[in-house]
């Protein structure tokens, strides 16, 4: 195919699926989370947030043929995905691959700062290298004639290099490349830290951020880190950044995706009662157990239904001990409607 041929279907693969972005409310990447069941869960508690994969890398698409990997349900989109890599041409041909498949973005990660991506010498590391990133935001570019945005997902900053300055040469190097920068407001410190310990430990530096923005206003900035109610959000995104990140917090607790969906883009938006989620949950596990799905894989992610309502420790008991049985049918999910019933009214 000739390349003017080639873009022109690669932007009309696009344009087949993925409306406008809206980055005002984005669900992180988060690794053995934010699978296609997690991310259908999470479009019921809201219509509109930006849904994220968790990060493939690269080489198992272009080298592996994991084509699995990026499948997914239309009705998640829109969704982004997040590609682990630091080859330039491979990422570049992954990205490709993504859009072929749907995705309305394509993120870079430069922010984990586990053993096994540093040991690939990607992730967080990366930030030591910014002049690669670019190069990997541009061939990612190239490769997908400029169909759907490339953002790339950093840190402030590596181990003791977490100066405004130094995440300001970093941006400095990778903005012109990119459509999109989404910060987790923390330094990496890639050596004596767990993952979880990197989310947790290194102290939050949301002015950084807020700085970048005001310093860089064309520059489309998500804030990402810490943040887990609904006024802290709100009052962030009222300083001037376009958008803000939730992981863990929107994991464990989705009616706060519901909550800011209804306080920052839709007011006649409601939370979703528990019983309406079952609902919709029943049929969709029908349809993937006769792919061969298990329901646990499923029902998993609705561990924090309930979170911090009574009932909730039943709940997750429900879930370990009937929707975990292996041979489950989907249908098992309706049996604990009672139970959710009893918890809404106490």
């Amino acid at each position: 195919m000739a390349l003017p041929e080639r873009s022109t279907a690669l932007r009309r693969a696009a344009a087949a699926f993925a409306p406008p972005l809206d980055r005002r409310l984005c669900v992180a990447p988060m690794m053995e989370h934010t699978d296609r069941h997690c991310r259908f869960l999470h479009r019921l508690f809201s219509p509109h947030a930006l849904l994220y994969t968790e990060m493939i890398v690269s080489s198992a698409l272009v080298r592996g043929g994991a084509l699995r990997l990026l499948e997914h349900d239309a009705r998640e989109r829109p969704v982004a995905l997040q590609l682990g890599g630091s080859d330039p041409l491979e990422l570049g041909e992954a990205a490709r691959l993504g859009i072929q498949a749907g995705f309305a973005e394509i993120n870079l990660n430069v922010g984990c700062p586990s053993d096994r991506v540093r040991s690939a010498a990607f992730g967080a590391c990366l930030m030591l290298q910014p002049e690669r990133v670019a190069q990997c935001a541009r061939s990612m570019r190239a490769a997908t004639a400029g169909a759907v945005p490339i953002t790339v997902k950093c840190r402030i900053g590596v181990d003791q290099l977490d100066s405004y300055e130094f995440f300001e040469r970093f941006v400095d190097i990778v903005a012109p490349s990119i459509d999109a920068l989404i910060v987790h407001a923390r330094a990496a410190l890639l050596s004596g830290l767990s993952p979880k310990e990197n989310r947790e430990i290194p102290p939050l530096k949301y002015e950084y951020v807020h700085r970048l923005k005001r310093e860089r206003p064309q520059l489309p900035v998500i804030l990402n880190g810490g943040l887990c109610e609904v006024e802290e959000v709100a009052r962030e995104l009222a300083r001037g950044l376009d958008g803000v990140m939730l992981g863990r917090a929107a994991y464990h607790r989705p009616v706060l995706l519901a909550q800011l969906e209804h306080r920052l883009i839709d007011a006649d938006w409601r939370v979703p009662a528990p019983r309406r989620i079952i609902e919709q949950m029943v049929p969709y596990a029908e349809e993937q157990m006769r792919r061969g799905v298990r329901l646990h894989s499923i029902a998993r992610h609705l561990s924090g239904l309930l979170a911090g309502q009574e009932g909730a420790r039943a709940w997750r008991r429900f879930l370990s001990e009937r929707a975990a049985h292996p041979g489950a049918p989907a249908d098992t999910l309706l049996a604990a409607l009672p139970l959710l019933e009893r918890a809404i009214a106490a």
